[in-house]
């Protein structure tokens, strides 16, 4: 049977002078307030060419093609132009007003001093996350950034635990430790959110090896476990993004990259710090595919999701997607966002992805109006019931502090006499009483 990968077209790597759409790129397209592109990879169209190789290299012959393509080869063969059924597309639609009522409750109560430090809203990504995670199973794993609660909720993580997380709460799901940029669930696979770029890539890369090697070495037939790497656009220029990618595609690794393009790097934006800007073109550099989505489509974000999990637990390697979102707030709760042009701002919130994924149930008879309402008002009782539980939850107990910080079961360290150092009368000498 014939994937999308298989029928896609190849692309002729774009020169920094090349065309585009009969069109020579000039600095304008590196100016997003001078650009008239409403979308950077969805109105464009890429020259297709087979990729030739004067040395026959057939591995180098990878298809990167934008999902736009893959969509229309796939539902010509298909009966139906429905892409998900009823039951598929009232999970998909529960589990973005998750995310989205559960991050815009996050900045009421940041506002009103319940969360501290960092907070970093997903609003406007939701397809994303959504699309990807909801097709993974209990035993797969989502390595996030700083902005991961709505990964943490896609990957089945309560709401009262992430909302608890976030109030600093012991019943929080690393105990009032994490808080907002750090979400962890060993339950749920969800292998942590990381405060710096790219730092959780090498540990997506380490689960991904995890998984293969009980495969192959310790021949556990039934592990097939697919690890999906989330990043942002400003990740996509560091090492570890490099060397990750040559690592995974050495061993082929069953790992997705997920880059979540949304074009601003706090104030940086994306077409002013990379010498490229097509992400996705990386891939190939490295024996991958690589994909362009529109990360505003949660039915093409899970269209090419769909094909990249499969063919990582097929064991037939990575995959890096790029996928090309937007985020509605600014970087963080303390960021004013007064960087961004307000018309393009404008533009991306006239795409939103809850609305779009609204519309075509509806048209497509999928679901009524009344049924989706009800999805909304019994989320917003879950995410009210998250912030009660959460509020009345008890803090950390003082015992807490130290733990997790030496490699001992109690957390305080072993001394040279094989006690724990908490033991000895001296320990807390001359420091705050613990």
């Amino acid at each position: 049977m014939a994937t999308a990968y298989s029928s896609a077209k190849f692309v002729q790597p774009l020169s920094l002078n090349s065309t585009i759409n009969g069109r020579s790129r000039d600095n304008s397209l590196f100016d997003p307030l001078k650009t008239g592109t409403s979308f950077l990879g969805s109105t464009r169209k890429l020259r297709v060419n087979s990729v030739h190789s004067n040395q026959g290299n057939v591995r180098r012959r990878l298809p990167v093609v934008a999902v736009s393509e893959v969509v229309k080869e796939k539902k010509v063969k298909s009966i139906s132009n429905l892409l998900i059924t009823k039951q598929e597309g009232l999970e998909l639609y529960e589990d973005m007003i998750l995310g989205r009522s559960f991050e815009d409750m996050c900045a009421q109560m940041y506002y009103r001093g319940k969360m501290f430090g960092f907070v970093h809203l997903y609003n406007g990504q939701e397809a994303v996350s959504t699309g990807f995670i909801k097709l993974l199973k209990k035993e797969d794993s989502v390595v996030s950034t700083y902005r991961d609660h709505v990964h943490a909720l896609s990957k089945g993580v309560p709401a009262r635990a992430v909302m608890s997380e976030l109030f600093g709460k012991a019943t929080g799901c690393c105990r009032g430790q994490g808080g907002s940029m750090h979400m962890f669930s060993k339950e749920h696979n969800l292998l942590g959110g990381f405060a710096f770029i790219g730092e959780g890539i090498p540990v997506a890369t380490g689960a991904a090896f995890t998984s293969k090697y009980r495969r192959e070495v310790l021949k556990e037939a039934d592990c097939d476990h697919v690890t999906l790497a989330f990043f942002g656009d400003g990740t996509c220029n560091n090492g570890q993004f490099f060397e990750c990618l040559n690592m995974a595609a050495l061993w082929k690794l069953p790992i997705v990259f997920v880059v979540e393009n949304n074009l601003w790097a706090i104030g940086m934006s994306h077409l002013r710090a990379t010498s490229d800007p097509q992400i996705y073109k990386k891939g190939p550099a490295f024996g991958m595919p690589g994909f362009h989505v529109d990360g505003m489509d949660v039915l093409k974000v899970r269209e090419v999701a769909k094909e990249a999990i499969e063919r990582a637990r097929r064991g037939e390697g990575p995959t890096l997607v790029e996928c090309e979102t937007y985020r509605f707030r600014g970087h963080s709760l303390a960021d004013p966002d007064e960087l961004r042009d307000p018309a393009e701002k404008a533009r991306y919130a006239a795409r939103d992805p809850i609305t779009a994924l609204k519309k075509y149930l509806i048209e497509s008879s999928l679901a009524s109006e009344a049924e989706l309402k009800a999805i909304e008002k019994r989320i917003d009782e879950v995410v009210e019931d998250a912030v009660e539980f959460a509020d009345e939850s008890a803090p950390p107990p003082r015992s807490q502090l130290l733990e997790n910080v030496f490699a001992d079961p109690k957390g305080f360290g072993i001394g040279p006499d094989g006690r724990y150092r908490c033991e000895d009368p001296k320990f807390t000498e001359g420091t705050a009483h613990v």
